[in-house]
């Protein structure tokens, strides 16, 4: 295991890794993880999360078949898309090759993590003024991700930090009921990740982004930052 590093070496060096050794990760590693996880905010400090940690190998097959039938489905929508125009074809072709590994190869991965969320009863908008309820009901599934999100990505970067790979995926949720049946979660829980987790095979690095003035606005659309 590496040693920690700092955060914002973390956050520069923590790109999506898909392809993982068979090694086994120790209880106490994965604890931490969470732990971390856990330290993340949530709506109301409600802390209506579960993390459902998979090892068990027969459990990680069930799973991987649900995301291999949903890669299929994903793997033409990209294709449709095409190259984004900030990517090389080389960039592209990486970036592609891997998504279908990991189509192939999720159950591969030694721990398999799924975030999620419980939606109480209280959760229900009918004690709102009826303009408040259909604000809330319009915007809710937005909304939601605010709560646990922010965990998926203390998750990436303690990773990172212990020399883990992960990535965030959501494939999965194209058949949320049949993930659901296998992890046996109640009715009023949603996954919102599948993250495989394992030492990666492939080495950590910095991401192609696109530069500051393309994706930033000061105080208005179109008002591009100076700096």
């Amino acid at each position: 295991m590496m040693n920690e590093i700092g955060v914002f070496e973390a956050i520069h060096s923590a790109r999506a890794l898909r392809r993982f050794k068979p090694d086994a990760i120790p209880d106490e590693v994965i604890a931490k993880v969470l732990d971390a996880a856990i330290r993340a905010p949530s709506a109301g400090n409600g802390q209506n999360w579960l993390f459902v940690v998979v090892k068990d190998p027969l459990q990680r097959q069930k799973l991987g078949e649900i995301y291999r039938k949903a890669g299929a489905m994903v793997a033409s929508f990209y294709q449709r898309l095409g190259r984004p125009p900030h990517m090389t074809e080389e960039q592209y072709e990486k970036f592609a090759t891997s998504g279908l590994y990991l189509h192939e190869h999720l159950a591969d991965a030694p721990v398999l993590l799924i975030p999620c969320l419980r939606f109480d009863s209280s959760d229900s908008f009918t004690s709102l003024p009826a303009d408040a309820q259909i604000a809330m009901m319009n915007s809710f599934q937005w909304m939601a991700g605010a709560s646990i999100y922010p965990a998926v990505q203390n998750v990436i970067l303690a990773c990172r930090a212990l020399g883990l790979g992960t990535c965030l995926t959501t494939n999965h949720m194209l058949f949320e009921d049949e993930t659901k049946k296998v992890l046996g979660l109640p009715a009023e829980y949603r996954t919102f990740a599948l993250m495989p987790i394992g030492y990666p095979v492939n080495k950590f690095g910095g991401v192609n982004r696109r530069p500051l003035n393309e994706v930033v606005a000061v105080d208005r659309f179109g008002c591009q930052p100076s700096w």
